[in-house]
Order: C-alpha cells, then structure tokens, then sequence
C-alpha cells in the first residue's frame, strides 16, 4: 500500500458531541500562538479540517482537534479547533475531550484524584481541574475566556419569521440566543430539522443586522452560532438548550441550503454565552450552578465565578464542568489515487 499521509486519531465524545483529537501525523505549524496556528490552517492547510470532517471520514455532527506544543510558559499543550464550517477561538465539549485525551493516553501525566493543567486554545488560556480515578478522567472543570453580552433583548428581523427578539453574547464564540418555546419548540430530538433551520435563519439575519467583533481580539467578530432556549426537561436542571453548528451557507432564495446541525452536548461556550446573558439580566448569581441540558438529556454545569471586564464592557469568568468518553483509537489514511482526498459534502444532510 502506497500512502501520502497517515493521521493517529482518538475519538472521543463530551456529552454525546464526538470532538476528534489528532494526536499524531501532524508535529507542527507555523505560528507563535494557537490563534496564529489557526489562521496558518485555514489559510495554507485547509485540506485537514475538509479531510477530517468531510465525507467519507467525517460527519456533519462531529469536530476535530489538533494537538501542538504551546510556546506560552504556563501552558502544558495547545490545541487548535475545526468544525464543518470554521475555526473557532474556543469549544467547549472539545477541550473537555482535548483534556481527556491527554491525561487518558499519557501525553499529560494524570495524578490522582486531580490533575491541574494550562492548555492554549486559539481564544487564550484556558486552565483545567480534571478529577481523575483509576486512569480515568472522571469529569472536567474548565476556567473559560471571559464571556460578556453586548446586546439583551433586541429585535432582529427575520425573513419567513418576522421580529425575533434575540440576546447576543460571547462565551468563547459568538451567539444569537432566542426562546425556543415562543417560537413553539420543545427541544427535542424529533424537532431537529425544523430547529437548525429556524436558528439557522435567525443567526444569518443577526449577523447582518448586529455586526459584533470582540473588544480585544478583532480576529474574533461576526455571529456564527445560534441557541434557542426553553425550560428544563429534568427538573434538577435550570434550561434546556439547542444550539445549530452551520454545515454550509445560508442562501435566502434556497431553502435547501437552511441547515445546520444540532450540538449534542450541552454546548460549553454557549453555555457560558448565555450564563452572561442571565447574569447581565440579574438572574443568575456569582457562583450558582447553571445545570444546562442538550436535546439528548446531557448536562454539563456552568458557574460564573468573577467578574470582570472586556474593554469598556462588563463581563462574567465562567467555568464549565462535563464529562468525555474515549471511544477509539484510529490511523486515518489518505491514498494517493483516492478520489476524495479532501472529502465531500452532498446537500441531503450539510
């Protein structure tokens, strides 16, 4: 057999959300930063995300990182984060599955019954508490960038849906946020299609009406996620969330191009979006837990912990706290005379 590549893989899943971590194949690339390392794969190396995540070794519902050696002295690792249609500052179900990773397979050392570590996400540093037993990782807590919601409450006009009142918040990405049960959802899996294309509609039009870039990293701008929110299935829980990953782009005039797909997990960075948005609104405390569910009945449990500021705008320090499971270890291949060396997408499901 005659390859042109070979990638080691572990796949792993954060609250049923599967975050792929390439652990060997790829040693280094341009850059002092993971921000810096990002933007050198999107621009000179987009073939991995497309080989990744792209048919026929991908799927629209998944991610993949990239580990590399932080040149930051308080960080252990870093790592960079491809989705279907981008390369965002930070994920939260991918470093919990980036942190199980490296302590489950020894890249970190594990010490039991906890193991503190820095890794560098494109966004920043981001400090890790993982509790850890018998070789296992049993949970991740995770100090997240600082999150902060410019806008509460606004109208945004939506074509087919008329005016949407919406929030817009950072929690490592950008996020439109609206109520999911006065637009008649319950958030459940069966609402799927009808879900991402709602949320899909509502965040093109917030994009277009409210243009956002963060106050201290102008990499960072423009909204490319959606929530839609509602009450908690479970009644130990505090919200209900369904958040839309984009698998392509809107078009207005083409319906079949509204489409997205639901984050299983909870969502760790909209999580912390919309735990900034409660916040700013009075309704939820310094240290309270947020028990947030996905639309498969995960949890992963926020926290604000400190205030802050972004620029001139108040802002909340958010943890987030989810489990990973490792589910395999894989040599992905890439033959010289296979057709589809950087995947393929076909319009039933991106």
């Amino acid at each position: 057999m005659r390859l042109s590549r070979m990638l080691q893989a572990v796949d792993v899943h954060a609250a049923g959300e599967v975050g792929r971590v390439i652990v060997g194949g790829v040693v280094d690339v341009p850059g002092t930063t993971m921000l810096e390392k990002a933007q050198y794969l999107e621009r000179e190396a987009d073939w991995l995300r497309k080989a990744m995540l792209f048919e026929p070794r991908g799927y629209p519902a998944m991610c993949t990182n990239v580990i590399f050696p932080s040149r930051h002295p308080e960080a252990q690792a870093g790592y960079v984060i491809m989705e279907p249609t981008e390369y965002p500052g930070m994920s939260g179900s991918n470093t919990i599955c980036v942190s199980t990773v490296l302590l489950e397979t020894g890249m970190i050392p594990m010490a039991e019954p906890v193991t503190e570590m820095v890794l560098e996400a494109p966004a920043g540093l981001i400090r890790v508490r993982a509790e850890c037993e018998n070789g296992k990782v049993t949970s991740v807590t995770f100090r997240n960038v600082p999150a902060y919601a410019p806008h509460l409450d606004v109208p945004v006009e939506v074509p087919q849906l008329g005016t949407v009142t919406i929030d817009i918040a950072w929690g490592g990405m950008w996020y439109a946020i609206a109520d999911g049960e006065k637009l008649g959802f319950r958030l459940t899996p069966d609402e799927g299609r009808d879900i991402t294309r709602t949320v899909e509609m509502i965040k093109r039009s917030a994009a277009e009406q409210y243009p956002v870039v963060h106050p201290e990293e102008p990499a960072f701008a423009g909204i490319t996620n959606g929530m839609l929110t509602g009450p908690a299935h479970d009644p130990r829980n505090s919200s209900r969330n369904a958040v839309s990953v984009s698998t392509g782009k809107l078009d207005w005039n083409r319906p079949s191009t509204w489409t997205g797909i639901i984050d299983r997990s909870p969502c760790g960075t909209g999580t912390s979006a919309r735990m900034a948005v409660l916040h700013a609104k009075g309704k939820l405390a310094l240290g309270e837990d947020f028990r947030h569910e996905s639309v498969i009945d995960t949890v992963f449990t926020g926290r604000v912990v400190e205030e802050t500021r972004l620029g001139r705008h108040p802002a909340v320090v958010p943890t987030i706290t989810g489990t990973a499971w490792i589910y395999a270890f894989t040599s992905y291949v890439l033959d010289p005379s296979d057709p589809f060396p950087e995947g393929f997408t076909v319009g039933d499901i991106w």
